[in-house]
């Protein structure tokens, strides 16, 4: 594809995209699933990894299984548990904080586009001083219906006041391209949990790299 339409805005899944965490949420999400009876190997819980915790919940169990009050301190207790084993990690995926600084000189939009609850955005936020980097933030508490759904990214360009077809999501997930595409956007791949052939049967992706530091998204830039 073209690399060279003009990109005013661009919207970044968070988790394994931002930063490389997601081995981390797949083995939290396995103990936490199968100490609750699920019986799922490591490879089907990251098959389930995708959208709202609550919603990956109804999938595995069936709706209704946990009271709203339990399912809030099951994922509260993963999180909390994720964030503790994960701190010593938490960084930028290579070559993301330049990025970010030259996308902000060339005054393209940012905002951060995402499922994850609050606690875990502020987690990462605070903990790599991003948030003045970072207008728009749009997590598992501001939308309806999560990926594959297009409602946070459409939600986030909104908000940024771009038209979608001048945004480009980032994502390494494929149901989070699939929401980019559902919302008329292009994507780039970061093949961080996913490899590249997971995202063949989606048309809308402009590049799939390994991290930031790839000479290919200059172009983005041109």
């Amino acid at each position: 594809m073209d690399l060279n339409s003009k990109n005013r805005a661009f919207l970044f899944d968070m988790n394994g995209t931002m930063i490389d965490d997601m081995h981390f949420h797949t083995r939290a999400w396995f103990k936490v699933l199968n100490d609750l009876g699920a019986g799922l190997t490591l490879e089907q819980t990251k098959l389930h990894m995708y959208g709202k915790a609550e919603e990956m919940f109804d999938r595995i169990f069936g709706a209704g299984k946990f009271s709203d009050a339990e399912l809030r301190e099951i994922i509260l207790n993963k999180e909390k548990a994720y964030q503790e084993v994960f701190r010593p990690y938490l960084k930028l995926i290579n070559g993301l904080g330049a990025f970010l600084q030259k996308a902000k000189a060339a005054g393209i939009g940012l905002a951060i586009g995402t499922a994850a609850p609050k606690t875990n955005v502020d987690y990462v936020l605070d903990g790599l001083q991003l948030h003045s980097l970072f207008p728009v933030i749009v997590g598992a508490e501001d939308v309806t219906t999560s990926k594959p759904d297009p409602e946070v990214f459409l939600t986030a360009a909104a908000q940024l006041k771009v038209a979608p077809e001048n945004c480009v999501v980032f994502e390494d997930s494929p149901k989070g391209v699939e929401a980019a595409m559902r919302g008329g956007m292009k994507a780039v791949v970061i093949t961080t949990f996913h490899e590249a052939e997971d995202f063949a049967h989606l048309d809308n992706v402009l590049v799939t790299v390994k991290d930031y530091t790839d000479p290919l998204l200059d172009s983005l830039f041109d």
